[in-house]
């Protein structure tokens, strides 16, 4: 291209940066603005003469902004740490007569420490009996054994948890 690029940065720089907070919100617009300017720089000297420059630069935006978005859906999301510690998540709401839910972190707050370990590891967390063995120490077939030994017991305070739905140690 024989025009400058500052041109074009002047010219569709509202443009994209329109493009870029249609898809991503304010926050995160002006650095997809910058990186569609840096990629449309490096590009620049191979663009054809007779290139539609907007449709080019938007078409980078997108690609752009949508980058942003994969990258957001592959990170982790920070909570706060009283969300983590403090939240009762799995407790059902208010106890409704005749209802016996049970309260999963009391039951499992009476487990034995190993047996507790693992069913977190293996039925909450997903993680393969070999991999639980490696994390808690012992053989698979010991872990198994503290998994099912864990789930029973697990199973027994249900039976016994009281209208509230609480275990009671």
């Amino acid at each position: 291209m024989a025009e400058p690029f500052e041109h074009v940065v002047r010219a569709h720089g509202a443009t994209v940066l329109r493009v870029c907070r249609a898809l991503l919100g304010p926050h995160d617009a002006e650095d997809a603005w910058s990186d569609t300017f840096l990629a449309a720089l490096r590009a620049w000297p191979t663009l054809p003469a007779d290139a539609n420059v907007e449709a080019w630069l938007v078409t980078v935006a997108r690609r752009k902004a949508l980058d942003e978005l994969r990258r957001r859906g592959r990170h982790a999301v920070p909570v706060d740490v009283a969300d983590v510690l403090g939240a009762r998540a799995l407790v059902a709401g208010e106890p409704r007569p005749g209802d016996r839910d049970l309260d999963l972190w009391d039951a499992l707050r009476v487990l034995p420490d190993k047996q507790r370990r693992v069913v977190v590891l293996h039925h909450i967390g997903g993680l393969p009996y070999a991999d639980v063995a490696a994390l808690v120490g012992g053989t698979d077939a010991a872990a198994r054994r503290a998994a099912s030994d864990g789930v029973a017991a697990l199973r027994r305070a249900y039976a016994a948890a009281g209208d509230d739905g609480r275990v009671h140690a």
